[in-house]
């Protein structure tokens, strides 16, 4: 399943600029050996080739080479720390080569093996810190006995063994304790980069959470055990004609008038499959009657104990004078139906009385009084035929 927040960067992808710094600080390295190396022996500041011995020399050069080889490799998809294990094993093949050519245990360069393993520290953890201490203390432990033994032809020390001994016992014991160190200062390392890991995932959730309720257009307001009001979302503001800052703070009660009741109910209806909805009537700061319908649901923390409440709300009024309307509209037709009923009923008798009259009138004398009071009958009750007639138009469906 794809997540909405946003996918954290290929570990490789994220090492490049600390293992870039790794190239970079091996560059340095190089060169302050290669000028330590020209002083060393030949004991003056002049920066000619000669003075440096064709060995340790291509050792700087096999040196070089390797980071060139480093810097193409970090581009490619291989692993970060497998990277950074290969680039420190052969640091320390290259570290145990110059020792063998500088003198063997009294080389000025056993210092590196210590360098090496706190560098290690930056970039492996704690167990590899310790293995890449022990590899280096067995190198030179290896290193120290075959040139004592002359395995190395031309490389005999002029150590006796005990002397031998101790130089190893102390180069190993240096070594094992800024391993210990290194180690230490990995795992913090470590922890420190989960660490931020998990604020920015928490930050990333918190923000996602934060824009799905600002999202939603139905009002939030969440609260603490008491009924005080703590957040709120952009619907809820919307809603109630009050500012967030105004309504953290404020009771629910004061918002939604005396809803204890209503929470109670919910309390007892917690874990049904069906959340009470209630209605009732908001009053802005302005003083307009908003009818709001709303739910109130238990905040409950991890361990399952209550901790406050969220009460879900929307704006009714318009829903409520819709349904109004239509309950008016409903009334008027059934009126106008019955009124046709009615026109109908109407129109049956006056008909009826209509030719009653033209029959009274028939026999009766032109220019007398019954005459005229016959005609203003007929009169009136065209008049009121034609009056049903419009009425009986105007109530018929199109």
């Amino acid at each position: 399943m794809t997540s909405l927040i946003k996918n954290e960067a290929p570990v490789n992808e994220d090492a490049r600029p600390r293992g870039l710094w790794l190239i970079i600080g091996r560059y340095a390295a190089i060169l302050a050996l290669v000028a330590t190396g020209w002083l060393w022996y030949s004991g003056e500041q002049g920066f000619a080739q000669r003075d440096l011995p064709s060995g340790p020399f291509a050792i700087f050069l096999s040196a070089v080479a390797l980071n060139l080889f480093y810097l193409a490799l970090i581009r490619t998809s291989l692993e970060s720390k497998w990277q950074f294990r290969l680039q420190f094993f052969f640091d320390a093949l290259l570290i145990t080569w110059l020792v063998v050519l500088t003198g063997g245990p009294s080389s000025p360069y056993v210092t590196l093996y210590i360098i090496l393993i706190g560098v290690s520290a930056l970039y492996l953890n704690p167990k590899e810190t310790l293995f890449a201490a022990s590899g280096c203390a067995f190198l030179f432990v290896l290193v120290t006995v075959a040139i004592s033994s002359g395995i190395f032809a031309g490389f005999r020390t002029d150590e006796t063994i005990s002397k031998s001994i101790q130089i190893i016992s102390f180069n190993v014991v240096a070594f094992l304790a800024v391993g210990l160190l290194a180690a230490r200062l990995s795992d913090r390392r470590v922890s420190g980069e989960e660490l931020r890991k998990t604020a920015k995932s928490l930050a990333d959730l918190r923000a996602l959470h934060e824009r799905i309720v600002e999202s939603i257009r139905s009002g939030l307001i969440i609260t603490d055990l008491a009924g005080v009001i703590y957040t709120a979302n952009a619907a809820a503001v919307e809603i109630t004609g009050r500012n967030a800052i105004e309504l953290a703070g404020m009771s629910a009660f004061t918002v939604f008038g005396d809803i204890s009741e209503q929470i109670r109910f919910s309390d007892r209806s917690h874990g049904s499959d069906q959340t009470p909805r209630f209605e009732t009537n908001l009053i802005t700061p302005e003083g307009f009657a908003v009818h709001v319908g709303y739910s109130v649901s238990q905040l409950r923390s991890e361990d399952g104990d209550p901790t406050g409440y969220i009460i879900a709300f929307q704006d009714l009024t318009d829903i409520r004078s819709m349904e109004e309307s239509i309950r008016r509209k409903d009334r008027l037709a059934a009126v106008g139906r019955v009124g046709a009923g009615l026109a109908h009923e109407i129109r049956n008798p006056l008909g009826a009385m209509r030719g009653a009259i033209q029959l009274l009138e028939s026999k009766t004398d032109p220019g007398t009084v019954q005459a005229d009071l016959m005609g203003i009958i007929l009169r009136e009750s065209d008049r009121l035929n034609s009056i049903i007639t419009n009425f009986l138009n105007y109530a018929k469906p199109k």
